[in-house]
């Protein structure tokens, strides 16, 4: 019974907070200022996070993340917007939902696409709702039997695996990660407060800000590759016939069943993120799917599988965020960041601690669902006009909301300059196939990292056996040496074969 009135008081605390006129507001702009971001191709959700964050410094901290949630949820769901109308995905996590979303447009279906996608964006999200509620508070629980030792290997095993799936090679994945690491010594030792790598300029005394950082790598670079680029097409479908979809939902129970598991148990993983869940559970779907001719060509069947995934994952995403203060997926990221502007850090610690805050997540996730779910119905044709807006305009306010967030963080002409850097650094990377997401994780998880890594010596007075003694540190170093090992063992036995065929 303690354990329920527990649950009870977590997920009910927060009521107040959200079920209010100033709240709800927050949470309603949050959700149409996300699909606003995320309907336009190539701006993607991350941007829109980074971006929007700094608009939430004057916010309680229950009213930002509701805000914040709110945004994260509406331009994840926004991507398939794009993707329907021209085929350009306007999130990565929407790749999977063109398959099968422009092919019906084409055939004269762009409301009965963008009408199914929202439903099943919806009923996904509410399953990663679900799992976020119940998994949770569990994790949260076990979490407070870490040590030092095993938060440092979390860390490097989070970094291993957001580096492995985060890119089509594992080194340019593992080159990001470092280069985020290294990012984030800059400024005074955390223990000796002695400066590294400052180089005598004061303002690099206390470190790098993360969200100047993120806006740098997600918002500055993303407006360089968008200025590379010459073309956009144009879209010709008309949006109608959006409800017509809910006759599209029949059969498929199991189905959106069956992609939400899988997005949220992909979220779940660290950097994983709903690209890799969407085009996952959209092949599990096709080899399930008694029609599987039909996937690629306007399938119900991809569509659903695609976008219920895709919005599962984020409730996936938030439980490693929220209970182990490890970023699902670069979202996740930047919600650490605004969690920790608030002076807020998120682990076990917040559910014992800010209870409410947490109760804040769940109902303001739920609420930004419904949101979600009644504006992408009722405003599609007002957002499929905004993706045809002329993109040298677009790109001019981008480009002024990075300039003022990054400077309303600190109040620093120096603070958008280095923005400006990042963000020229991370366009000429991503030439060379080293994307932003490894590099941002990197900087969210080296004080984590370092921080730990270093109690535990301390701790040890020198000693590194407990790495190897404790379970639960050895557990995790054989799973780190799995991922980084299988790739290329399993490469030699396949080589051995064919040489042995030979």
């Amino acid at each position: 019974m303690e354990i329920l009135g527990n649950l009870w008081t977590l997920y009910s605390s927060g009521a107040g907070m959200v079920f209010a006129p100033y709240p709800l507001f927050l949470i309603l702009a949050g959700t149409v200022l996300g699909i606003g971001f995320g309907a336009m191709p190539g701006l993607s959700s991350t941007m829109a996070l980074a971006i929007l964050t700094p608009l939430t410094f004057r916010l309680g901290a229950g009213d930002a993340m509701a805000f914040l949630i709110a945004v994260y949820i509406g331009a994840v769901f926004a991507g398939a917007l794009s993707a329907i109308l021209v085929n350009i995905p306007g999130t990565p996590s929407s790749i999977a939902t063109s398959f099968d979303g422009y092919p019906m447009a084409r055939r004269g279906e762009a409301g009965r696409a963008i009408g199914l996608a929202t439903m099943s964006s919806f009923l996904g999200g509410f399953f990663g709702l679900i799992i976020l509620m119940t998994l949770s508070p569990a994790l949260a629980q076990a979490a407070r039997s870490f040590g030092s030792w095993e938060y440092c290997l979390l860390a490097l095993l989070a970094l291993t695996l957001i580096s492995y799936v985060s890119s089509s090679s594992v080194i340019r994945g593992l080159i990001g990660g470092v280069l985020g690491l290294l990012i984030a010594t800059i400024g005074a030792d955390v223990i000796m407060a002695y400066p590294r790598f400052t180089f005598g300029v004061g303002e690099l005394g206390s470190g790098l800000n993360m969200i100047v950082l993120m806006i740098g790598f997600f918002g500055f670079a993303e407006i360089f590759s968008q200025i590379e680029e010459r073309h956009r097409p144009h879209i010709h479908q008309r949006v109608t016939n959006l409800l017509g979809a809910v006759q599209d939902l029949k059969g498929q129970a199991v189905n959106i069943l069956r992609s939400s598991s899988i997005g949220a148990g992909v979220g779940i993983l660290p950097g994983a993120g709903g690209s890799i869940a969407s085009i996952a559970a959209y092949g599990i779907s096709r080899r399930f799917s008694k029609t599987p001719e039909k996937f690629g060509d306007g399938s119900v069947e991809g569509l659903a599988a695609a976008e219920s995934s895709n919005n599962s994952s984020v409730g996936g995403a938030l439980v490693p965020m929220m209970t182990m203060g490890i970023p699902g997926d670069p979202m996740t990221a930047v919600l650490i960041g605004a969690l920790m502007v608030h002076g807020l850090s998120p682990g076990p610690g917040l559910y014992i601690e800010n209870p409410e805050l947490v109760s804040t997540i769940f109902l303001g996730y739920f609420v930004a669902l419904i949101c979600m779910l009644i504006v992408g119905l009722g405003a599609a044709r007002l957002f499929a006009r905004l993706i045809a807006f002329p993109r040298h305009l677009v790109l001019g306010v981008i480009t002024i909301f990075c300039i003022l967030g990054t400077y309303s963080i600190q109040n620093s002409v120096f603070d958008v300059g280095v923005a400006a850097v990042a963000g020229l650094i991370g366009f000429l990377l991503k030439k060379v196939g080293i994307h932003p997401a490894p590099i941002i994780l990197g900087i969210v998880l080296g004080p984590m990292l370092e921080n730990n890594f270093r109690r535990a010596i301390l701790l040890g007075d020198g000693d590194l056996s407990p790495f190897l003694t404790r379970p639960l540190s050895l557990t995790m170093i054989l799973i780190i040496a799995f991922v980084l090992l299988a790739g290329p063992i399993v490469r030699l036995i396949n080589s051995l074969r064919v040489n042995s065929r030979a």
